[in-house]
C-alpha cells in the first residue's frame, strides 16, 4: 500500500506549520465541492518572512525556490485545516507569483520549489503558472496558491 500524504511529509522530515493568519479580508482556503482552493500563501516561518526583496536582485533564485517550498508547505497546512491532508487525492493546479527584478526570467525554476514539494507529498502531476510581478505583499519574494481535489 502506498504512503499517505502525511506519511510522505513525515518521511521528508517536515511537519505542517500553524495556518498563517490572513493579512486582509479573506480566508486561507475555501472548499468548493470536492476541491480546496488556497489563497496565496507567503513563505512565513513563525509569522515572519525569512527574506524580502526581488528575485534576481536581493534574493537569489535558489533561495527563492526554497521560499516557494515553504509557501507550499503553508498551503498544505491550510488544506489540512479544511479537509485533512490524508484526504487529498491530487493537486491539480499551482500558481506561483515571483517578485522579479528587471530582466529576471527564471520564474519557472523558482516555482519548481513549490511544485517539487507538492509532488513529493501528494504525488502525481499538476498544471501550473509561474508569473513574474513587480511587487508582492510585505515585500515577499514569492506567493504560492495550491488547488487540490479530495475525497472523504
Amino acid at each position: 500500500m502506498s504512503a499517505t500524504p502525511g506519511e510522505r511529509l513525515a518521511a521528508l522530515g517536515l511537519t505542517l506549520p500553524d495556518v498563517a493568519k490572513p493579512l486582509a479580508a479573506y480566508v486561507p482556503a475555501v472548499v468548493v465541492g470536492n476541491q480546496v482552493w488556497t489563497s496565496g500563501q507567503l513563505p512565513l516561518v513563525d509569522g515572519s518572512l525569512p527574506q524580502v526583496g526581488k528575485v534576481g536582485a536581493e534574493v537569489s533564485p535558489e533561495d527563492a525556490a526554497d521560499l516557494a517550498r515553504t509557501a507550499a508547505l503553508n498551503a498544505l497546512a491550510a488544506i489540512d485545516a479544511e479537509v485533512g491532508l490524508d484526504n487529498v487525492t491530487r493537486a491539480f493546479k499551482i500558481v506561483g507569483f515571483v517578485a522579479s527584478a528587471p530582466g529576471f526570467t527564471g520564474q519557472p525554476a523558482v516555482v519548481n520549489g513549490a511544485s517539487e514539494l507538492i509532488k513529493e507529498v501528494l504525488g502525481g502531476v499538476h498544471a501550473r503558472s509561474a508569473v513574474g510581478v513587480a511587487e508582492l505583499p510585505m515585500g515577499t519574494p514569492v506567493e504560492i496558491e495550491v488547488n487540490v481535489e479530495f475525497s472523504r
